[in-house]
């Protein structure tokens, strides 16, 4: 049953011996929460290319502290660069704040379910910042399809204080290649406004150097439209002295 940790990948499935279980790579949220107590930091970088728009993310940061059984509080920061016509703007983005809730993680049941919902609030640089406070919602669900590989889904609704707001979707497949690897594929994509639809597809796989400690990588690409991304990255769990 141990291999059933790895298959999380990203899509994160649980069993009894989980130990590390991440948001990223993936669109495609965990379903579960860090225990109660316990410290997760997943960073990363990340470049990405639309037509002549250069983007660079590094550090993200996300920092996911468990306040009690099945809930937890995250924060969100990162760093952006920016590059258009060969003009370099720096900043920070906005920071967001907010939760994650374990709706459902039953061992008798064979999905997971979790709600996330956090504030995107206007604290970043000019330039950076959607100047408006802004929520950004996720349900997100999982089913383990046999002891090596999962399935995990995702929808949600983004507003940031104009317009309809942006509703968002998620299929991420992973599977263990061994108790260290797991790769993953994900279809995910955006109706823009509830109208424009943009959809994009990307993979990837993590590296399990223990339980505790992460790697990840990744690369996606755009369907309907020219776009594309590669990213790394690193998540590290700090047990709570009374959770070892």
């Amino acid at each position: 049953m141990k291999k059933i940790v790895y298959i999380f990948l990203m899509i994160a499935f649980a069993s009894a011996n989980a130990q590390i279980i991440t948001d990223r790579p993936t669109q495609t949220e965990s379903s579960l929460t860090v225990n109660s107590g316990d410290l997760q930091i997943e960073s990363g970088y990340l470049i990405s290319f639309e037509n002549d728009l250069k983007n660079t993310l590094a550090p993200v940061a996300l920092f996911r502290y468990g306040i009690t059984k099945g809930v937890e509080v995250r924060i969100l920061s990162q760093f952006q660069t920016a590059k258009e016509n060969n003009i370099t703007s720096k900043g920070i983005s906005d920071l967001q704040i907010g939760t994650k809730i374990q709706l459902l993680n039953n061992e008798d049941v064979n999905t997971k379910i979790a709600f996330s919902s956090q504030l995107s609030l206007p604290t970043g640089s000019k330039g950076f910042s959607s100047e408006k406070t802004g929520s950004i919602n996720r349900l997100s669900f999982s089913h383990s399809i046999t002891n090596n590989t999962g399935i995990g889904y995702g929808i949600g609704y983004d507003y940031f204080g104009f317009g309809n707001g942006n509703a968002i979707y998620s299929i991420s497949l992973g599977t263990a290649v061994n108790n260290k690897v797991s790769i993953y594929i994900e279809p995910y994509g955006t109706f823009v406004n509830l109208n424009n639809h943009i959809s994009n597809i990307n993979t990837g796989f993590t590296y399990l150097q223990n339980d505790y400690l992460q790697f990840d990588f990744s690369f996606g690409t755009g369907i309907n439209q020219k776009s594309n991304y590669i990213s790394a990255g690193i998540s590290w769990l700090i047990k709570h002295k009374s959770s070892i």
